[in-house]
């Protein structure tokens, strides 16, 4: 009977685990067969079944029971608290198992003891499913890239269970009630009149005792008696002005008859124009030209001449070979990559330090997808899924999915290629390892 689908990943996306010099994920089959053969089932049905695709980079993982299928998210709380418990519990028999493998003489039960710890790691909760109410771990073995090992399993799901806090209300409190006004008196002589406080003065607080003048009679100076006439014939200043026009209202009419009109302008003689005669001009007698005279001469020109142009050097056309990557003009400036397609041999200017010769590298492309082929040192594969394509400035890059996962279980780092048109349009690549590591790259079609 088929089994159930629960979830499909590249292999590349996530980091794999292990013991022993071996991941988790190379003896999947096995440690779940061995598990069986232990009378084990309770662990075996928490592991998803794997099946990998021919690509080798791709894996379906499937539900070893039958039932409802719901993921750990979907789930209610009560049903993640029954898994939680169930995986607790199927946890703890899987570390005693180990402990004991670990212990015996045989080094196939401490192989197998050494990846059975690390079997039930897995990425987060997002890759548990409950099939039936019962949990079901997908990807175990793995755990997201660039991280290790958790030393609580299952501290991702604990952390989901955990409620999130309520939010904290802050009531106001009530307003304190404003201070009445302080009325103060900053002027004695500006009343303040407030409809709510009356202020009574007493007559006493008003009333407030001049100080008695001290009089000192002046001592009596005898005084000029041009001072004193001065004084009694003084006029005030105010008396002036009135005086003034009065003076001007009686004495204008008394002027009026004697302004006598004013006769009209006597026009001025014309001018007379006078002829005034131009003296008369002597006249010039003509030089004789005595100029010496001589044949007129072709002078040479002082202007230089204009230096030859160079020949233009002869240019020479190469052949382009046969195996090479060329990248047509035409199809790069439509965007395509038709010419990428096939089987390629990249030859990079580096040395394995194993063998002293640079790794086979191969390339297989067609429409911007393929697959890269690596093999380096004692005879290990690794593979790797790729990607092409173009940039606006016309420059071809080819980049993978992650590292290269080689047959010994170890990981291989892929290099970024850049492409752009030389001569002839013959593609001129470098590999990108890093920031500071680029190396040349040639492309030559397989089997050259």
């Amino acid at each position: 009977m088929a089994k159930t689908l629960l979830r499909s990943g590249n292999l590349d996306d996530f980091q794999a685990v292990g013991g022993g010099g071996q991941a988790v994920f190379e003896s999947a089959l096995q440690i779940r067969e061995a598990l069986r053969l232990r009378k084990q089932q309770a662990i075996v049905d928490c592991l998803a079944i794997p099946q990998v695709n021919d690509g080798g980079d791709r894996v379906d993982w499937y539900s070893p029971v039958d039932g409802t299928v719901s993921s750990w998210k979907a789930a209610d709380e009560d049903a993640r608290f029954r898994a939680l418990r169930y995986l607790e519990n199927t946890l703890a028999s899987v570390e005693s198992l180990s402990k004991k493998c670990l212990q015996s003489p045989k080094t196939a039960q401490q192989l197998f003891g050494s990846l059975l710890s690390k079997t039930f790691q897995f990425p987060n909760e997002n890759f548990l499913y409950l099939v039936e109410g019962k949990p079901v771990i997908c990807f175990w073995g793995f755990v997201n890239l660039n991280e290790n090992a958790r030393d609580d399993v299952l501290a991702c799901l604990r952390e989901s269970l955990i409620p999130e806090p309520a939010p904290v209300v802050i009531e106001d409190p009530e307003p304190e009630p404003e201070p009445a006004p302080i009325i103060t008196f900053e002027q004695a002589d500006e009343p303040l009149v407030s409809p709510t406080t009356v202020v009574r003065i007493t007559p006493e607080e008003l009333y407030e005792p001049e100080p008695v003048p001290v009089v000192v009679p002046p001592v009596e100076e005898p005084v000029p008696a041009s001072v004193v006439v001065a004084q009694k014939r003084r006029v005030p200043l105010w008396s002036l002005p009135v005086a003034a026009v009065i003076v001007a209202a009686i004495a204008a009419p008394l002027l009026w008859p004697k302004q006598v009109p004013s006769a009209e302008p006597t026009p001025a003689p014309a001018l007379v124009p006078v002829e005034i005669a131009p003296k008369p001009i002597k006249a010039v007698e003509p030089l004789a030209m005595k100029l010496p005279l001589h044949q007129a001469e072709v002078l040479a020109s002082k202007v230089k001449e204009p230096a030859p142009t160079p020949e233009p050097a002869p240019v020479v056309i190469t052949a382009i070979p046969k195996d090479a990557l060329v990248m047509e003009s035409n199809q790069v400036k439509a965007g395509s990559t038709r010419f990428l397609n096939g089987t390629w041999r990249a030859i990079l200017d580096v040395k394995d330090p194993v063998t002293g010769k640079p790794p086979s590298l191969r390339y297989q492309i067609q429409n911007n997808k393929g697959l890269a082929r690596v093999v380096h040192g004692d005879n290990v594969v690794c593979r790797v899924e790729v990607f092409s394509g173009l940039h606006s400035n016309g420059e071809l890059m080819i980049k993978s999915r992650g590292t290269a996962r080689c047959t010994d279980g170890s990981r291989y780092p892929m290099p970024e290629i850049a492409c752009k048109a030389g001569t002839s349009d013959v593609a001129t690549c470098n590999a990108r390892y890093d920031a500071k590591t680029v190396v040349p790259l040639t492309f030559k079609k397989a089997g050259a």
